[in-house]
């Protein structure tokens, strides 16, 4: 936890930074908040530096949960010190939708707030894009402390890929490959027309697809350049994708990328959705007369329909949520599509939030076998994902997992619905809080931030996300008795 706090800190100081470069007039808060967030992290190592320094499954679970929580506490205090927001409840909105990369926002206008302060907010989506545990997992072995159990409890997902035999340098060459992708985006972007400082942010909110802006009509603001708009997309969809596959292909393992299954899924769920919303806006919707959003037809309309579907697609599946447009607007039919693609998720062992796509890749497959299975009862059937036979237990709880996520969505549509949300309002926000997408439906749709949310609904917003961000199991288990019994 101490170390955690140590990161935090040391990001809240280059915030300050930022702020001297920029002459926002806050650097003073900025780094009193990071000297106050390291103080606590060095008396935390402290009284801890001689207790014993095992972690076993059980410790893992409370250390990812507990380590979050500090971490988002901690991560309100630029917001609270420099008086961008004046109660609690929205700072901690604003800085768990950062560290689970949701980005929904409570800020009214994103422009007015002082650049170190945004700098900031982008970079909780950085620091919780690869996850806070999976980087203290390259630091913790200094400290005698292995960090296996941490990595289980942060990705619990059915993929069990790994570059490297010890975790701690699958850790490291994880970052290589997640600095690297930002440096790249940072440079690609400030080429095609941002400024430098938009293009870090955006850049940190792609790679560990976040949906933080630094303008009030987020990527629309780019409309008119085209360029911008592909190279995020490129992004978010390798963002999207296993970083293994990433590994593989920057080690020349092409090949083993489209073998890969959910890779060929992901693509093609990707594919055919923006191959239907781009006929639908080519064909009945008005892209130049939005309310919402301006959208110039820079290189034609075929173009303008293929960019914005393209872009809204891959932001929606792989949990981005950066907006060229407000796709709620469209048409009735499109809205259902996006909100039916809440629920799909970028693939395993990617920065991405919702189910996965390996997920509903196996689910599919295990229904066929069903159908199989029931005019052949007496055949030896098995499932294979990518030619390996999957074992029945994984299978089981992938099940699980979706009951639970319908569950949890359910619990919270109706957990909106009391506190005042009408019925669109509340599915939208249930889906893309426990999704982490960022933009929801209804009143707190793409053209409107969730400013509109009432404190306790910014506290339940709140724990959807951190329940989504850690898959559930991480969370929900810390509630059961059984964990907490002495055996």
């Amino acid at each position: 936890m101490g170390v955690l706090l140590l990161f935090n800190g040391g990001f809240m100081l280059l915030s300050s930074f930022v702020s001297i470069l920029t002459k926002d007039g806050q650097t003073l808060p900025l780094s009193l908040a990071s000297l106050l967030t390291l103080l606590v992290g060095i008396i935390l190592m402290l009284i801890s530096r001689n207790h014993q320094k095992q972690l076993n499954k059980r410790d893992g679970y409370l250390v990812v949960s507990l380590g979050w929580l500090l971490m988002t506490i901690s991560g309100m205090l630029p917001y609270l010190f420099t008086g961008v927001f004046q109660d609690v409840s929205s700072a901690f909105f604003e800085t768990m939708s950062g560290y689970t990369t949701t980005g929904s926002s409570v800020l009214a206008d994103i422009e007015v707030v002082p650049k170190g302060v945004l700098f900031w907010r982008s970079t909780t989506h950085w620091i919780g894009g690869m996850g806070i545990i999976v980087l203290a997992i390259a630091i913790l072995p200094l400290l005698g402390i292995g960090g296996m159990q941490l990595f289980t409890a942060e990705a619990p997902g059915p993929s069990s890929d790994k570059l490297h035999p010890r975790i701690t340098d699958t850790a490291k060459r994880l970052w290589f490959i997640y600095v690297g992708f930002t440096l790249v985006e940072t440079v690609l972007l400030w080429f095609a027309g941002m400024s430098l400082f938009d293009a870090i942010n955006h850049a940190m909110s792609t790679v560990s697809t976040g949906g933080f802006s630094t303008k009030n009509t987020s990527v629309a603001f780019w409309n008119n350049q085209p360029l911008i708009q592909y190279i995020i997309t490129f992004f978010m969809f390798v963002a999207g994708m296993n970083f293994v596959l990433s590994y593989f292909a920057l080690t020349g393992q092409i090949k083993k990328i489209f073998k890969d299954e959910e890779f060929r899924f992901f693509s093609r769920m990707i594919f055919f959705s923006v191959l239907i919303v781009a006929v639908v806006l080519y064909t009945t919707v008005d892209l130049s007369a939005s309310t919402s959003f301006n959208h110039p037809q820079v290189l034609g309309e075929v173009e303008s329909a293929i960019r914005h579907a393209l872009f809204q697609i891959v932001a929606v599946v792989t949990t981005t949520g950066f907006v060229t447009a407000d796709f709620t607007a469209w048409t009735p039919v499109l809205t259902v599509l996006f909100f039916a693609l809440m629920f799909m998720g970028g693939s395993a062992g990617s920065t991405s939030g919702g189910i996965k796509g390996v997920r509903h890749y196996l689910m599919i497959k295990s229904g066929f076998l069903e159908f199989n299975r029931a005019l052949h009862p007496n055949a030896v059937l098995q499932i294979r994902y990518n030619k390996a036979v999957v074992q029945d237990n994984v299978i089981q709880n992938i099940y699980g997992f979706f009951i639970l996520y319908m569950l949890s969505f359910i619990i919270g549509t109706l957990g909106f619905s009391v506190l005042g949300l009408d019925f669109v309002s509340s599915i939208g926000v249930a889906a893309s809080s426990l999704g982490n997408v960022g933009p929801a439906l209804g009143d707190f749709g793409p053209a409107f931030s969730f400013n509109g949310l009432s404190m306790a609904g910014k506290w339940w917003a709140s724990f959807l996300m951190l329940l989504g961000r850690l898959e559930l199991f991480t969370v929900l288990i810390l509630f059961t008795p059984f964990f907490w019994k002495r055996i």
